[in-house]
């Protein structure tokens, strides 16, 4: 298969994957729904809380201003809370609140769930294709990543 056949194939069915995964755990919801962007930045805060708001910003690859927009959002819902940083008196600090960590944790849960039941319906040697191609996938997102930090 050429580059660029499969780099375009690939990319379509990872986009779908995921909009049908958000999809399907938006059903049954009893909170109100979080944003793309809101959550990533839930996400970023969970598995570094203390970050400051201007590190979010060079992580999520936003503007400053609109991860102040997306903090204040969330702090309102009572998912985030910010804190002086003792070291600089203009920045904050960000630490999810216990709430958020359940919210996350809970659609981690449910999104685990659907998918180990997806994979579960699938023939023998798709699991093994799947297995096979992980290493491949985790480099893909690496690479992603780092070009993302370039300078």
């Amino acid at each position: 298969m050429a580059t660029r056949g499969l780099a375009d194939d690939l990319s379509e069915v990872l986009v779908g994957i995921q909009r049908l995964l958000r999809r399907r755990l938006r059903r049954g919801l009893t909170v109100p729904r979080l944003r793309g962007a809101q959550v990533e930045l839930l996400r970023l805060v969970a598995a570094r809380p203390g970050i400051r708001v201007s590190v979010a910003a060079k992580e999520l690859f936003l503007a400053g201003n609109s991860v102040s927009t997306l903090v204040n959002q969330l702090v309102r819902d009572g998912l985030l809370r910010r804190d002086p940083d003792p070291a600089d008196g203009r920045a904050a600090l960000l630490h999810p609140t216990p709430e958020a960590a359940a919210r996350l944790a809970a659609w981690d849960a449910r999104r685990s769930e659907l998918v180990r039941e997806q994979v579960a319906r699938l023939s023998e040697a798709d699991r093994v294709a799947l297995t096979a191609a992980l290493p491949a996938l985790r480099r893909l997102a690496e690479g992603l990543h780092e070009e993302g930090e370039g300078p």
